[in-house]
């Protein structure tokens, strides 16, 4: 009975593109509960088709589910790890104050990680002189310094991505200039973390579905849109996947539409593979998720998903 009083939250994390809205707007709404979103694109307003955030999905028979965190940034604002923490303490102890039950819902790795492991993240103080030498240096150079200050870094792949690598060398620069962290009023959390995926191939035809869907949609128009709104490319390719993609086809970058989706296609399951490495790297860290069942039908999770938090936190 000591186990079922311990948790006081519900993680629901799995790769792209296998359902988690759905079962977490379900178990939100079985457990009096809302949604923490926990998506680092959706994050920002008008990133709508191209980060999946079908708002209508937040609703059980018409009764609206609660969400948190999501449009509550505009480009081309910067939204870091540690301000989605900040952020997150604060939804996590609103919910918790009206008597609600947090259900934080997403896929991306280190908003996920920075929760479930309380990151000690910086907030850092801005230094431009050192962030343009930075983005002046090419990755490979920007990397080997990294690991040479952290040869025991754990996730190499973090070597692959520019902006992570920067971050990184920044907040040494910092400490190393005696910059003081200021300490964050972490909340209690004891989260019940369950898990969802699929079977690759049933992902790949999600992807592969969902991905048409999107580009029929008006995924183009939408970055083309918030381009002539004043974003530039760059910009919008830094965030990645479908924006990348997009802008650079709209900047003749890829040559026809059909090379579009096949290269996007070929990176949405790239990144769904890298989704899946940094969850087993959490399990590998000691974070017990608790893996639904690899079916297509997302009914049978819910119910599985809804029996196991009724035994775990007593309902």
């Amino acid at each position: 009975m000591a186990e079922t009083k311990k948790y006081n939250c519900i993680i629901l994390l799995g790769p792209t593109a296998v359902g988690k809205t759905a079962i977490g707007v379900a178990l939100a709404h079985h457990f009096n509960g809302e949604i923490i979103s926990a998506d680092s694109r959706q994050t920002y307003c008008k990133l709508d088709i191209g980060s999946g955030k079908e708002l209508a999905e937040y609703q059980v028979n018409g009764i609206p589910v609660p969400y948190h965190l999501i449009d509550i940034i505009s480009l081309p604002a910067e939204y870091t790890v540690y301000n989605y923490q900040q952020d997150f303490y604060k939804a996590f102890k609103d919910i918790q104050a009206h008597g609600k039950l947090p259900v934080v819902v997403g896929g991306t790795g280190m908003y996920l990680d920075a929760i479930v492991r309380d990151y000690q993240l910086v907030n850092l103080p801005e230094n431009k002189e050192l962030h343009e030498q930075l983005e002046a240096t090419p990755l490979e150079v920007l990397a080997a310094r990294l690991l040479e200050l952290q040869p025991d870094l754990h996730v190499k792949a973090d070597l692959q991505e520019k902006d992570r690598v920067i971050k990184a060398l920044e907040i040494i620069e910092a400490k190393k200039a005696g910059y003081d962290t200021t300490s964050v009023d972490r909340p209690q959390i004891n989260p019940l973390i369950i898990g969802t995926t699929l079977p690759r191939p049933l992902m790949w035809e999600n992807i592969s579905i969902r991905l048409r869907e999107r580009l029929e949609g008006g995924m183009l128009e939408e970055v083309q849109g918030i381009h002539d709104s004043g974003i530039s490319w760059e910009r919008l390719e830094k965030l990645g996947l479908e924006y990348r993609f997009c802008s650079q086809y709209l900047q003749g970058k890829i040559e026809s539409k059909d090379m579009l989706f096949d290269q996007l296609f070929i990176a949405i399951r790239q990144f769904a593979k890298r989704q899946e490495t940094w969850f087993r790297m959490m399990e590998k860290k000691g974070v017990e998720i608790n893996w639904l069942i690899q079916d297509k039908s997302k009914e049978k999770r819910i119910n599985q998903a809804i029996e196991l938090v009724s035994q775990k936190l007593n309902f």
